[in-house]
């Protein structure tokens, strides 16, 4: 039996409509194959930066629970009052025991190091520590802030490269607060890390002020 003219026009138009379809189908899973296969490369700076801005709100919020997971797993981290890294006296904790400081009620106070000029030792829970030598001013919106350059520098000797060998740091600073001091009340704030099994974790934080 023959079929109508008008029914093979749209027969004829309806299989073309399908197979345009098909093919245009075919061409965005080609694009998103070719998408999923090509993953964008993550600088290595801006990685160093992502996870400064984690460990700093973490310090912000005395979060140390997430401060935990960032900290160097075997090595733990190393908290240094100032510019000069001292080995015998700086404190090394490590992520058990960050996490331990989650309940604050239970703090205890801890050795840190010396004051600098009065060589007075630095008794403090770790709250109290991080408030006076790590976020003492607001880090996370620094004036400046570099990876693997040093920005701000005192009186005080920085052996951060010597001691921190094929390590990573980023240093956030600010260069004053009040015009009076003519910009000796400066703050810097190091963040070393170290690689592990492909990741970096916070192996040092060291807290650098103009010192008497």
């Amino acid at each position: 039996m023959r079929l109508p003219l008008v029914i093979v026009i749209v027969i004829f138009f309806t299989g073309c409509n399908n197979n345009s379809t098909r093919k245009k189908s075919e061409q965005i899973s080609s694009l998103d194959s070719n998408l999923v296969a090509k993953p964008v490369a993550i600088n290595k700076d801006s990685l160093l930066m992502a996870i400064t801005k984690e460990v700093l709100t973490a310090f912000k919020n005395k979060n140390y629970v997430s401060l935990s997971l960032l900290i160097h797993p075997e090595e733990g981290v190393r908290f240094s009052p100032y510019a000069f890294i001292q080995l015998a006296n700086d404190k090394v904790v490590k992520p058990d025991w960050i996490k331990s400081q989650a309940d604050f009620s239970k703090q205890v106070n801890v050795l840190w190091g010396t004051n600098d000029g009065s060589n007075e030792a630095i008794n403090k829970t770790l709250n109290e520590y991080v408030t006076d030598f790590v976020y003492d001013v607001d880090f996370l919106n620094p004036e400046k802030i570099k990876v693997n350059e040093f920005i701000g520098g005192g009186n005080t000797l920085n052996n951060l490269l010597e001691v921190y060998s094929n390590c990573d740091f980023s240093e956030s600073h600010f260069s004053g607060f009040d015009k009076k001091y003519g910009g000796m009340d400066w703050r810097s704030l190091r963040l070393v890390f170290k690689m592990k099994d492909g990741k970096y974790y916070l192996a040092g934080v060291i807290h650098d002020e103009w010192t008497i």
